[in-house]
């Protein structure tokens, strides 16, 4: 054994060959961890004092080959210097440096992921085979920051500029076969054969076979293109670059910047122009808020395997009540995920309509050749449309998704309670209604708890699991296991009108119908909110939610919060139902929708809109972007506040991620708490102050005055 810690081991091999191990005890993944880079500094000098050496076998002893840095140490960078910051780079940029600089050829075994530092420390070595089961990428840009450890010095070097920046703005996972076309890697291989194939390129560049000098000067040297090539190729990335990442999100166009200003440079020059880069980026606030979404889904997710550890059985037969749209998609979810579901209607029409809902999403997979046509049938025969409850004896959960009704519910709950075994748990898709209350006429309300989806149901990452005064442990567990096993980020939280997304959704529509009163324009506001980061604005939000759907909720709210959620005025969003307009589902809400030739909605709008209005708002004032903003955003944050001092989420982590995956609440301010942190307690309640006539929604909780009085902050 030439070297041996707690991170990796290097032990020699025969035929002068050193094997490189990378083996993090205590976790089940390897990462670039402060102690990793600190073995692999004294690792590498042992390697370096050893004599014989021929070349060096990158392996790891688990499952993956490294995921990248520990995110969780990279936390304390944030509010310090760029000074303070490039030493974190340098350190691991020498390894690696030392590693493509050995006097004998290098080889990888990829295994697993080799993502963002994994991927890099595998650029520096002179030849890359990859498990035909593997996948890499550099997904920096995905937490507001860019590969640090030579990735955009050596990746555009080895698979080209153009490739390079794909792979780098996007942050995509690589797949092997198109890994190999790009040239990322030298070869393929089963996962049995890996090491094998690996020490048998690596024996070929030691025997001369391979030139491995050739490769290393290639990443080593200045890009080959001279200045006219450049300065068209990097003129025309840039800008598609800057187009899809869009003007909130500057890593991916600071990833195009540092390749440009390096491609004349050596290595050691290119490395100091991304670490200035790297060091620039990281001390932004898009920087922070990004890490914090990417802990706090992590956070999300062992909870919710803590949960599915808990349940008493694992979900293998599902059932949907109500077909449909929601349950045609519900059905699709879980069918495509690998658990066979009954799908119940009262009507043919109802469940031809699920069925085709889900042929049309499975269609699209296929025509993406994300899927065969013949998987594609046997997905759909695992979905049992049915007019009866026969079978319903034998499955281990029922989601509810009948109108949104709760004399309705309330029945087809009993109904079908009667018809399913006593330790099947039974679970509602309502939005709005009561868990509690829906529970009230069931013999088994500790089995029920809402499953709450959002729509459309495949595209819509939350779920909210919401727990009823007398819901169990065991029905939670066992319904947030089947949210697990639908892919979908699961939040368990307690019951109140609205639970929690909605509950704070509608104050902030309550935002917007009163700057309508008060003479905004409605298109004014959504350009505001888009421009602030919200995927649509309030106006838009609501026509794709659907306005029946919206009124019907807002007066949930007002009965639940009537201190706070119920209007003293009639608003505009009352004045489109009553005149049926609502919203994408019938083509006319606040826009007007038709189709385009691929069938996407096309939004209009139409001028008599205004006039509609026109007895419910002031006369057409213009309103400073700043105020809208915080009419608009203050009594959501304030409602979430409440949302968390009362137990009804049990964190502002979850929180955050329950906006993000469930109404699009813009990544890259982290959330609606990590914005109230980034704009401080004292603004808010600056604002607070400002709007107070607008009522009790704006006024700060006893606990958010008594934070901004101690100096406390959410996270």
């Amino acid at each position: 054994m030439i070297y041996q810690s707690d991170q990796l081991t290097i032990e020699r091999l025969d035929g002068g060959i050193a094997e490189l191990n990378f083996d993090l005890q205590g976790e089940s993944v390897n990462k670039f961890n402060n102690a990793t880079v600190t073995s692999l500094t004294a690792a590498l000098d042992a390697l370096e004092a050893e004599s014989g050496i021929k070349g060096l076998l990158v392996t790891s002893a688990k499952p993956v080959f490294i995921v990248g840095a520990d995110i969780t140490e990279f936390t304390s960078l944030f509010g310090a210097s760029k000074e303070d910051i490039k030493p974190f780079v340098a350190s691991n940029n020498r390894n690696f440096n030392r590693i493509a600089n050995l006097p004998y050829p290098s080889a990888v075994a990829i295994n697993g992921f080799a993502m963002g530092g994994g991927l890099e420390c595998c650029l520096a070595c002179d030849f890359r085979v990859m498990s035909n089961a593997a996948k890499i990428g550099l997904p920096e840009t995905k937490l507001g920051i860019l590969p640090a450890w030579g990735g955009t010095v050596r990746l555009p070097r080895i698979i080209g500029v153009d490739e390079a920046v794909m792979w780098m703005a996007t942050g995509a996972e690589k797949r092997p076969a198109d890994a190999l076309k790009a040239g990322a890697v030298d070869a393929l291989a089963d996962p049995e054969n890996l090491r094998q194939v690996t020490l048998a390129t690596l024996q070929g560049a030691i025997d001369g076979k391979l030139d491995h000098a050739q490769r290393r000067a290639r990443k080593h040297g200045p890009l080959p293109l001279n200045d006219t090539e450049a300065m068209m190729s990097f003129f025309t990335i840039k800008a598609m670059v800057a187009q899809q990442a869009g003007r909130n999100y500057p890593a991916p166009v600071k990833v195009v910047e540092v390749i440009e200003a390096a491609r004349t440079m050596g290595l050691d020059e290119a490395l100091e122009v991304e670490a200035d880069a790297f060091a620039e980026l990281a001390t932004t606030p898009v920087a922070a808020a990004l890490v914090g979404v990417f802990l706090n889904d992590q956070l999300l997710g062992k909870k919710a395997k803590g949960w599915e550890k808990r349940a008493d059985k694992a979900i293998e037969h599902a059932a949907v009540l109500g077909a449909g749209i929601m349950g045609g998609g519900i059905a699709y979810q879980s069918a495509y995920t690998g658990t066979p579901i009954k799908m119940k209607d009262i009507a043919q029409a109802g469940l031809d309509l699920g069925l085709s809902e889900a042929s049309k999403l499975l269609a699209k997979r296929v025509d993406r050749g994300r899927m065969t046509a013949s998987e594609m049938g046997g997905i759909l025969n695992s979905i049992d449309p049915t007019l009866s409850y026969e079978g319903f004896g034998d499955v281990d959960i029922v989601v509810e998704a009948v109108v949104e009704n709760e004399k309705v519910k309330g029945i087809v709950l009993a109904e079908v309670e009667q018809e399913i075994d006593e330790h099947a748990v039974l679970a509602s898709n309502t939005s709005t209604i009561s868990i509690t209350r829906l529970a009230q006429n069931l013999k088994r309300p500790e089995n029920f708890c809402g499953m709450h989806f959002f729509n459309p149901v495949h595209a819509m990452p939350l779920v909210e699991v919401i727990r009823g005064e007398k819901t169990s442990d065991a029905a939670v567990a066992r319904t947030v296991a089947y949210a697990n096993k639908m892919g979908k980020k699961a939040v368990v939280v307690n019951d109140c009108p609205g639970f929690l997304v909605n509950r704070v959704l509608f104050p902030y529509f309550g935002g917007f119908n009163m700057l309508l009163r008060d003479g905004a324009d409605f298109q004014a506001v959504d350009k505001v909110m888009e421009r602030w980061g919200w995927p649509m604005g309030p106006a838009y939000l609501m026509d794709v939610v659907g306005i029946d759907t919206g009124v019907h909720a807002a007066n949930v709210m007002a009965e639940g919060f009537p201190d706070r959620m119920a209007p003293d005025f009639k608003s505009a969003t009352e004045v489109m139902f009553e005149l049926g307009r609502y919203g994408q589902k019938n083509g006319k809400g606040f826009f007007e929708y038709s189709e385009d030739k691929r069938g996407k909605p096309i939004k209009t709008v139409n001028p008599d809109v205004y006039t509609m209005l026109a007895d419910v708002v002031a006369e057409r004032v213009e309103f400073d972007r700043e105020d809208i903003v915080a009419r608009m955003m203050l009594p959501m944050a304030i409602e979430m506040a409440r949302c968390v001092e009362e137990g009804i989420v049990g964190s502002p982590a979850e929180a955050d991620l329950s906006l993000l995956f469930g109404v699009g609440f813009p990544p890259f301010r982290g959330g609606i708490f990590r914005w109230m942190d980034t704009v401080g307690l004292a603004h808010l309640a600056e604002a607070s102050k400002k709007f107070a006539h607008l009522g009790r929604a704006y006024e700060l909780t006893e606990r958010m005055q008594e934070m901004l009085a101690n100096g406390e902050t959410y996270y």
